[in-house]
């Protein structure tokens, strides 16, 4: 295969970026891939990518990321940072363009969003506002535009999917008669790695979109016909995306600072003037049953590029219908204590050692699983301290280790959903933290009632037993 240059995938860690990187170097590229945290990328698992730790809103760690890059890839938003994303967007694209004019960076790739005439949401003319700022840099850009991309982990889909599985019966704005041009996760891919090979796309700004214009009551309405999904929809024209935005947190497991900015842009029809860049690039566009089809065969095949506990088939108990991001409630505690004596407190958890604290809610919610046939109180621990990769913790069974940092464990007690609990340990110098946190899939209507009645319980379990395992580590400590 033809080698076509060094490229840096900046925000490799987010959705485009995690399913981009492999695909580049599949394509013949030497990738360096960028996130603001590289045991983030670490995690990933990928042979011969260069992984650099960079951060846009701190422009002296980007020039050792961006020297030497024929091609970089701008994929960073800063959607989840609440209501003033718009003005760390800017700011961040400002010191990317010049920091990468300065080391001589070939071209800059950006993924931003489809434009309508006159966008009233932020999100929409944030993503308008980063390319022009990008643009103003030295730096030629090639700008890729597309609206819902369909894939297992992308927002928008996500809370399409989310919706149709919680919700027998909606009652939504007038947004649900936009239009839109969702395009399948490959295809965007295709031509992400398409226009960087292509010098002629320097300068150019494309619409890129799948085959089909159709509203999201016909996205949704297809979606649950391919799961089997029913609903009734009943639209309000005094609910507007704002309003509908406030109680999205209550259905959907998609960051909700995410969700609200994409149902803000829900009122404007999003669709793709693609006539320029298929003239380019020739690709067999999915439309969207077929691109449901893949993004749920991807899942069944466990070939997702997902984060650990946000999305791995095997955090859902290989159950693609379950939400992919998770549901999420725990706590930490400080301790001086060092990170092996923590260690050891948080491998004896469960067993013979108990739970440490309020162990009466632990019994109680193992007795309702072996009422009902799950395998609570019928298995015991390979060893009442050490842990390895499969081992069973009651209902319990661990299926990450990394000794002194993080355990996690995959819940096997019966529900309606799939649950882990993962205990993390970071090391601040002259103190550490332990954090315990559960994260919950539901499945369907019943999941998100399981997880709202036990949250009350989660919080003040999670309070108690961090500050017990800080207890415990330090008179451990003490008593040595």
């Amino acid at each position: 295969m033809e080698e076509q240059g060094t490229a840096l995938v900046f925000g490799a860690s987010g959705y485009i970026g995690t399913n981009l990187t492999p695909r580049l170097q599949a394509a013949g590229w030497r990738v360096r891939a960028a996130a603001r945290h590289r045991e983030v990328l670490e995690a990933r698992g990928w042979e011969g990518i260069e992984l650099v730790e960079a951060d846009a809103l701190r422009p002296e760690s980007l020039e050792a990321a961006l020297t030497g890059v024929d091609v970089a890839f701008y994929l960073v938003h800063s959607m989840a940072a609440g209501r003033k994303f718009a003005d760390i967007d800017l700011e961040a694209a400002r010191n990317f363009a010049a920091v990468a004019a300065r080391v001589g960076v070939g071209r800059i790739v950006y993924l931003g969003g489809l434009i309508p005439a006159k966008p009233k949401s932020q999100h929409l003319a944030s993503r308008a506002a980063t390319g022009d700022v990008l643009r103003g840099g030295s730096v030629p850009v090639t700008e890729i535009r597309a609206g819902m991309i369909v894939g297992p982990g992308s927002a928008a889909y996500e809370v399409i999917r989310d919706l149709v599985n919680y919700l027998p019966v909606m009652i939504t704005p007038r947004w649900v008669q936009s239009r839109s041009t969702p395009i399948a996760l490959d295809n965007l891919l295709d031509y992400l790695v398409g226009v960087a090979a292509l010098p002629e796309t320097a300068g150019h700004t494309y619409d890129v979109g799948g085959p089909e214009v159709l509203s999201y009551e016909q996205l949704m309405r297809q979606y649950g016909d391919q799961v089997g999904r029913r609903f009734r929809l009943l639209s309000l024209p005094v609910l507007t995306p704002r309003l509908s935005s406030y109680w999205l947190r209550f259905v959907t497991a998609v960051p909700t600072s995410i969700a609200r900015a994409l149902i803000d842009g829900l009122e404007h029809d999003v669709i793709a003037d693609d006539a320029e860049i298929r003239k380019l690039i020739h690709l067999d566009l999915l439309d969207f049953k077929r691109s449901v089809q893949a993004a749920l065969d991807a899942e069944r095949n466990n070939a997702v590029a997902a984060h650990w506990v946000e999305g791995s088939i095997v955090c859902r108990n290989f159950h693609p219908e379950y939400a992919f991001y998770a549901k999420k409630a725990g706590d930490e505690a400080e301790t001086t204590a060092s990170a092996a004596a923590v260690w050891r407190q948080v491998t004896a958890f469960g067993g013979k050692q108990g739970y440490y604290y309020a162990d009466f809610l632990w019994f109680l919610r193992r007795l309702l699983d072996w009422v009902v046939g799950g395998p609570s109180f019928r298995r015991r621990r390979r060893d009442p301290d050490d842990l390895r990769v499969g081992d069973v913790v009651d209902s319990w069974r661990a299926i990450a280790v990394e000794p002194g940092q993080r355990l996690t464990l995959l819940m096997e007690m019966k529900g309606p959903g799939a649950g882990v609990l993962e205990f993390v340990i970071r090391d601040l110098g002259d103190r550490r933290t332990v954090s315990a946190t559960a994260y919950w899939h539901p499945a369907g209507p019943p999941g998100l009632i399981y997880w709202y009645l036990l949250l009350p319980a989660h919080l003040f379990l999670f309070k108690g037993l961090t500050r017990a395992i800080a207890r415990r580590a330090e008179h451990a400590g003490e008593t040595r």
